[in-house]
């Protein structure tokens, strides 16, 4: 049996609100939370950056597994905001929660599945016996331009999760694939934003790679939509997940535990991944998770997990995904939040 031993997520207490960055452009915000479903935004502090909500994130999943750091064997972090462009993110990590020296380490990039790209290796590294532990992490600090319809859900945040075979709480009974080049969104070495496609993100990227993999991995197992009690599909809004779910033979009552983060307005890199420690929050002993995440590009891994009934002994033991939304907020008007976000850029 291989499967999750302690999960984590952190989010940032700043925010903005959607009618704020409407407002800053003359754009109708009835109309933009109508469309895509948000209200409002994370936005990281001056002093917070992929490393620190990494490290956040991880501390709370070592809450929940209870196990010494020195016996993770593994450190992934997925993201498509690394701070630097030559320097790791994980050797911080590690280095930060104490699972140096003996520990391989790689950052993982594919935009907005990163984070369950670093799942995956872990994973396979636990089924293989390579290691007793492993630490995936997703997490951003994800930038749109000012203006751009980006600018109204890319946000921060993170999740990890350790991967072992010793006091479990949510098994991983099977995986897939499901990848194709479909550039919908891209950004050039040196370039501060990301650009992307419109409307090609939406249908030949998003739908065609979430429906491929969501479809491939309930063939592969033999399961149907009814055999879950959740689903978490990747988040860029509001209103894709719930697309995708009901295509796939989802109500919304499935999708509801994890589509409280983009329902808050929180959507980034790795938002799958929070959506999904968000459901595992609230997920009882016995009770199957379908995880399928999306990364520009284009992919999507989907993941079928079991949770076991040690869930109920760990999860009080960090702070919920709910609680980490709904209190502690700190709201922004858009100069500061352009401010926080290096937006406005000073000639010497």
């Amino acid at each position: 049996m291989v499967g999750i031993v302690g999960y984590g997520s952190y989010l940032p207490r700043f925010r903005i609100k959607v009618d704020e960055i409407a407002k800053q452009w003359g754009r109708d915000a009835d109309a933009v939370r109508r469309g895509l479903l948000l209200k409002e935004k994370t936005v990281p502090a001056q002093d917070e950056d992929t490393i620190t909500i990494s490290v956040e994130a991880a501390r709370n999943a070592l809450r929940r597994a209870d196990i010494n750091p020195v016996d993770i064997g593994a450190v992934y972090v997925g993201s498509e905001s690394h701070p630097y462009a030559v320097k790791p993110s994980g050797t911080v990590v590690a280095e930060a929660l104490g699972i140096v020296p003996e520990v391989h380490i790689a950052d993982y990039e594919f935009a907005c599945k990163a984070g369950t790209e670093a799942m995956f290796v872990a994973y396979s590294l636990i089924k293989a016996d390579q290691m007793k532990y492993a630490l995936a992490i997703g997490a951003d600090t994800s930038q749109g331009a000012p203006g751009d319809a980006l600018e109204f859900s890319a946000s921060a945040g993170g999740s990890a999760f350790i991967f072992g075979k010793e006091k479990i709480v949510a098994e991983l009974l099977h995986t897939y694939s499901y990848t194709t080049d479909t550039p919908d969104f891209w950004r050039r070495e040196g370039a501060f934003y990301p650009l992307h496609g419109g409307r090609f993100t939406g249908q030949p990227a998003y739908f065609k790679h979430i429906l491929g993999a969501g479809q491939g991995i309930l063939k592969k197992s033999g399961l149907k939509a009814s055999d879950f009690t959740y689903a978490i599909f990747h988040m860029p809004n509001g209103k894709f997940p719930l697309t995708v779910g009901k295509k796939l033979g989802f109500n919304k009552e499935q999708l509801e535990p994890g589509w409280i983060v983009p329902l808050m307005g929180n959507t980034y890199s790795g938002s799958s991944p929070t959506g999904f420690s968000a459901t595992l929050d609230v997920a009882k002993p016995g009770e199957m998770i379908l995880l399928v995440s999306f990364g520009s590009g284009a992919g999507s891994d989907a993941f079928v997990f079991k949770v076991t009934e040690r869930i109920d002994e760990v999860r009080d033991k960090a702070e919920k995904v709910r609680d980490m939304l709904e209190t502690n907020r700190i709201y922004l008007d858009y100069g500061q939040y352009a401010k926080f976000r290096g937006k406005i850029i000073m000639n010497d």
